[in-house]
């Protein structure tokens, strides 16, 4: 039994994710969550993955929105054509470990090979360590040497993929 909904974001979802964003920022030394500088895309968060060719979507519980996680088309002009890139991967710190994170990365699975997509990939800051074992644990796997983001955090981040074409034949 779950006690949360995953849905898609609404525009009206910016300040909740923004609310998540700053409480993960704040467990990290030196991570700094400035969202008019670095964020503006809060202000109409579903409108700007929309407009990407993406979705947004949060965890709903009683207690308000505890999780997030989107995926639009990759920029990246290395990545195959069709892939799908995840952004937006925060749970709030008291919703941890409750298939939170799972439940939101099966959505945007399942949107990546509704869409084709031959691969996934994300770009996760160095320092969440937390996250990189999620990662893996779902198929991803890092690849080259971190990247600087010229951020306010001082952000080096590593890209990590998860190929989607051996699951489209059947095959992963």
């Amino acid at each position: 039994m779950t006690d949360f909904l995953i849905r898609p974001a609404t525009d009206a979802d910016g300040d909740a994710i923004a609310a998540l964003i700053a409480a993960a920022f704040a467990e990290y030394e030196g991570c700094v969550f400035d969202r008019a500088a670095e964020f503006p895309e809060l202000d109409a968060i579903a409108s700007h993955f929309a407009a990407r060719g993406g979705t947004i979507w949060v965890a709903q519980a009683a207690e308000g929105v505890i999780g997030s996680m989107a995926l639009a088309p990759t920029r990246d002009p290395d990545a195959p054509a069709g892939g799908q890139e995840i952004f937006k991967v925060y749970v709030a710190r008291a919703a941890r470990r409750r298939g939170i994170a799972r439940a939101l990365f099966d959505t945007a699975l399942a949107a990546a090979h509704t869409a084709g997509a031959p691969e996934i990939r994300l770009w996760t800051d160095t320092r969440f360590t937390d996250a990189h074992r999620f990662y893996e644990r779902c198929g991803f796997t890092r690849h080259g040497a971190a990247r600087e983001c010229h951020d306010l955090s001082a952000t080096w981040e590593y890209l990590y993929r998860r190929s989607l074409a051996a699951a489209a034949t059947g095959e992963g």
